[in-house]
């Protein structure tokens, strides 16, 4: 053109942008700058937008460059070229920016304040978003439709509803909720909201619906899971002509992103092929995510790996799908490759990359990740930011994670949260309790997530009286108790607190109990020995119409598994067989662990699947169960044969290895696998492991490095710790090391009644009689009382209880003679009574009435007489002083040989308020006194089980075929139960 005007200049400029010729735009900036043609802030902005479709870093450059030749040339005060810029540092996340922009602005008008709010809401800053919308409002700039929409769109992602129908009511009044787009972004919110029905009636009103319109009303259901509505609603849309475009399949692909709808999602795909829609990024991310979700993880890497284009949705969307699917390996691979390529990782991408680091082992994968978010400067992202504090509490480096947590310039509710959470999975009552507090103290509002989450952070009665009980007192004034959720987290706080009547309380005053309140009082009797208790519930579960579900089998199974009730177990895996739960890998573990209890090792090793497909949980389950029978060498190579298939070893796999050493007395072999956790398999030594190490000492009697190593323990010595220390200086009669120990355990709790007992036990094996009667004078004084032992019988579905010296009985005269019969014969072989580790003060004669009364003897006399001759005698016995009880039965076998055949059993079980009461309990209640062969002493002193067993057949050898039957039962009964205390 031979005569340029400037606005010749500035529509060939914008011309450029829009076709996208956006370097002939910049050459023609040059070409006006050259030749003195004065700037205007619409070519400007044209140019700005040409700066979007750049790389981040190119991009940011640009849109720099710009704003500063927009500031030489005094445009600021334009408000077209402002918004570009805005709508610029928005899309690239530079928050910071864009605000400092916005408010420097001299002139702002409802697409400025629209163009902020998209910055800010783009950028996971909702809560900011809300307050300047709330500003526009003040200064009486009106909304458009495209205001509204943006405001109503980010209300549906509050977890509060009231901000997003105050904005309802503002359209309303407006006069716009009939503009489509804005009543498209309404339906959307409800949708988000959960307010199904006010979706709905907006929809049925509306009196024009477009595509869009029928794909917020699909992509609610979908958000609902209500699959069939979904499908209703797209059919309708194809009745009436409208072609469902990207959208309209992404959002029924998202409802079949489910091995349920997994079929309908297939059906899916075919039509995106028959539609021409396959190459559509957005639909192949969506085809990914569906893939993923349903399991089908190889056709979701097909699918990726293939597309020809890939934008950021994509590669998030990988990365997500590896680590939901416990790939992290290849999530941060994915990561890595991202970062090769023009496209520049959000919040978002991150948020996923650092679920893959959520485990202690991959604490340095996620510090590197942690690391490059610094780079990019996205720490101060709320997203990112709670991200980190998950990643930080799940690596159990709550350190860290506080110092993410104080470093955020903004909280919501979900950073509390997951601080709760972190110190909740550490059992940390104190520090959950202190970030409570923060968020009160913040006037953020708790949601029914922190109450579940502070209630998992307490385990013992001082946590219950100083936190659990204030707290269920606050839950009850805010009316968080109607809610299910939080009345079935408060029946398990009760139970970890050991407070059980509380929890039956609880669970007794909800009025519609579903399968979830029903197994949280199913596993609260399980975990704390009330089996029988437990399944009554599950009978009473049954009968209330819930379907039977694989916690609440597992549960019952475990039940089975601690009273040893091998026949009730059988039926219960059964009744799991039928409703298709055999299969399930929580169920077969469970099964597992009951048969291994239970004495049926063999049947434990049929179900355990092929090392191939072997779940972690069943590794675990082989190697405790090795370790409960005294196996080491089999528990080692286990252990080994997991390491060689690629297995990681967990917290519980050290757990059982460090059981198996304690329960073969292998000390520097415990100490070696010890102190390997955490440098060869990153795993961070917790309190049970520190248990394993105190016991394993304390049994061979080394106290000195026992102390030694509680002093230099990386966790706080609990009560469990204090009380296997003080169980073995009762058995090493060391006077010192258990006062220092009961001491320890009284300032943790002192009401522990096992404290005072096994303290008192001390005393008496010391002979201090004064002592003895001091400590029972203090305990009347404080009313804490023990409960006397007993043992049980089961005949077919019959149970008799015996205590020491019982009787009540209603054949106590014929139980008693068998006693003397049998005593009669043990004397004609040598039996002599030992009452050198008598717990009571009194003449020999009593002392020995004491031990022959003992009532596992009473149960086994009563079985000789009315169990029929060759039924199995099947015999759970919990004195830690094992060899006197196997050698007192063993002769009793000798004369009364049994030949196994199903049908009858004897239980003996000796614990503490017979059966039901709670098993964790057996070592720290009195121990009764028992006989043992005249000059086999020494058996008794030997810590191992497996070298007892061996003495004790050469001591009755040779043995007919009953006896060494008898003898191995009791052998394999006793190492089931003999877990450090």
């Amino acid at each position: 053109m031979p005569d340029r005007t400037p606005s010749t200049w500035y529509t060939a400029v914008s011309g450029c942008v829009r076709c996208g010729r956006d370097v002939a735009a910049f050459e023609l900036l040059r070409g006006m700058r050259e030749r003195g043609v004065p700037l205007s802030g619409f070519a400007l902005a044209s140019l700005v937008t040409a700066c979007e479709r750049r790389g981040r870093d190119e991009g940011i450059a640009c849109g720099a460059a710009i704003h500063a030749l927009t500031h030489r040339a005094g445009l600021m005060g334009n408000v077209y070229i402002g918004t570009a810029l805005l709508h610029l540092y928005g899309s690239r996340g530079i928050v910071s920016d864009a605000r400092r922009l916005f408010w420097e602005m001299p002139e702002r008008n409802v697409v400025s304040w629209t163009a902020l709010m998209v910055a800010l809401s783009s950028n996971g800053y909702l809560e900011e978003t809300l307050r300047a919308y709330r500003q526009m409002r003040r200064e009486g700039v009106p909304c458009n439709a495209n205001a509204f929409a943006t405001v109503v769109s980010l209300c549906g992602s509050l977890e509060n509803e009231v901000p997003g129908l105050q904005v309802a009511s503002h359209v309303i009044v407006s006069g716009l909720q009939n503009q489509v787009s804005v009543a498209n972004s309404l339906i959307t919110m409800f949708g988000n909201l959960g307010r199904v029905q006010d979706a709905e009636k907006l929809f049925d009103r509306m009196e024009e619906h477009d595509t869009i319109s029928r794909n917020a009303m699909i992509s609610m259901y979908s958000h609902q899971g209500i699959c069939s509505k979904c499908f209703l609603v797209f059919s309708d849309m194809r009745h009436h002509g409208l072609r469902p475009d990207a959208t309209t399949l992404c959002s029924l692909m998202s409802v079949c992103a489910s091995a349920d709808h997994f079929s309908h999602g297939s059906g899916i795909h075919s039509l995106c092929l028959r539609s021409s829609l396959d190459s559509s990024v957005t639909v192949i991310n969506a085809l990914v995510n569906m893939y993923s979700a349903a399991g089908k993880l190889s056709d979701a890497e097909f699918l990726f790996w293939n597309m020809s284009r890939r934008d950021l949705i994509s590669w998030n969307t990988m990365i997500s799908s590896y680590v939901q699917n416990c790939n992290s390996t290849d999530a941060l691979k994915t990561l890595g490759q991202l970062f090769h390529t023009n496209e520049i990782p959000n919040h978002l991408t991150f948020s996923s990359a650092l679920g893959a680091c959520s485990s202690p082992g991959a604490l340095i994968d996620g510090k590197m990740v942690h690391a490059i978010v610094l780079q990019l400067s996205l720490q101060r992202n709320l997203l990112v930011g709670n991200s980190l504090i998950t990643m930080y509490g799940k690596c159990n480096s709550m350190e860290d994670a506080e110092k993410v947590f104080q470093s955020m310039p903004t909280h919501d509710v979900v950073s509390y949260n997951v601080l709760i959470g972190g110190y909740a999975v550490l059992e940390d009552g104190t520090k959950a309790m202190q970030v409570f507090s923060w968020i009160r103290s913040a006037g953020i509002k708790p949601n029914y997530i922190t109450m579940i989450n502070i209630h998992g952070s307490f385990t013992s009665s001082n946590d219950l009286h100083n936190y659990g009980r204030p707290l269920h007192a606050y839950i009850i004034r805010t009316g968080f108790l109607s809610d299910e959720y939080v009345a079935n987290s408060l029946i398990t706080m009760y139970a970890k607190c050991g407070n059980l009547e509380s929890s039956t309380n609880i669970f007794n005053s909800i009025t519609n109990k579903n399968i979830v309140s029903w197994n949280a009082i199913i596993a609260a009797n399980a975990q704390l020995g009330h089996g029988e208790e437990a399944l009554k519930l599950f009978i009473d579960m049954q009968h209330a119409g819930n379907k039977l579900d694989r916690v609440c089998l597992a549960e019952c199974l475990s039940s089975c598994a601690s009273l040893a009730s091998l026949e009730e177990g059988m039926q219960l895996h059964g009744l799991g067989m039928k409703s298709g739960l055999d299969s399930d890998s929580y169920v077969v573990n469970a099964a597992m662990d009951m048969y291994g209890k239970c004495g049926k090792m063999n049947e434990m090793l049929q179900m355990v699947p092929d090392q191939a497909i072997r779940p972690q949980q069943c590794w675990n389950t082989l190697i405790s169960g090795y370790a409960k029978y005294g196996y080491f060498k089999e528990a080692e190579e286990t252990f080994k044969q997991m390491v060689a298939m690629g297995r990681k070893p967990d917290y519980v796999t050290f757990v059982a290895l460090l059981s198996a050493c304690s329960h073969a007395g292998l000390v520097d072999k415990g100490i070696d696998y010890y102190n390997s956790m955490a440098s060869s398999f990153g795993v961070s030594p917790g309190i049970k492991h520190c248990v394993c190490i105190v016991d394993l000492l304390g049994r061979l009697g080394r106290f000195a490095e026992a102390e030694r190593f509680i002093e230099e323990m990386p966790v706080l010595p609990n009560d469990l710790i204090w009380r296997s220390l003080l169980s073995s200086s009762r058995t090493h009669k060391n006077l010192e090391i258990g006062r220092k120990a009961a001491k320890k355990l009284l300032e943790l709790d002192p009401f522990d009644d096992s404290a005072y007992v096994l303290l008192s036990n001390l005393y008496a094996t010391n002979a201090r009689w004064v002592d003895v009667d001091k400590l029972r004078s203090h305990m009347k004084t404080i009313n804490i009382n023990k409960r006397p032992a007993c043992s049980w019988l089961k005949l077919k579905n019959e149970v008799s209880t015996f205590g020491i010296g019982d009787r009540g009985h209603k054949h106590a005269e014929k139980i008693y003679a068998k006693l003397d019969e049998m005593l009669l014969k043990l004397r004609e072989v040598g039996y002599i009574a030992d009452t050198s580790s008598a717990l009571h003060d009194t003449d020999e004669e009593q002392k020995e009435q004491n031990l022959w009364n003992h009532s596992e003897k009473l149960a086994l006399a009563y079985g000789l007489i009315v169990v029929p001759e060759g039924s199995t005698c099947q015999m759970g016995e919990i004195d830690q002083l094992i060899a006197r009880f196997f050698s007192t039965v063993g002769v009793f076998v000798r004369f009364h040989g049994s030949q196994q055949k199903r049908g009858s059993s004897i239980i003996l079980d000796e614990r503490r308020g017979g059966p039901g009461s709670s098993i964790t309990e057996r070592r720290q209640y009195e121990q009764e006194t028992t006989g043992f062969i005249k000059d086999h002493e020494e058996i008794r002193r030997r810590p191992r089980c497996r070298r007892i067993k061996h003495d004790i057949t050469f001591l009755f050898s040779p043995l007919g075929q009953a006896e060494s039957t008898m003898i191995r039962k009791l052998k394999h009964r006793r190492l089931m139960n003999s877990e450090p205390t």
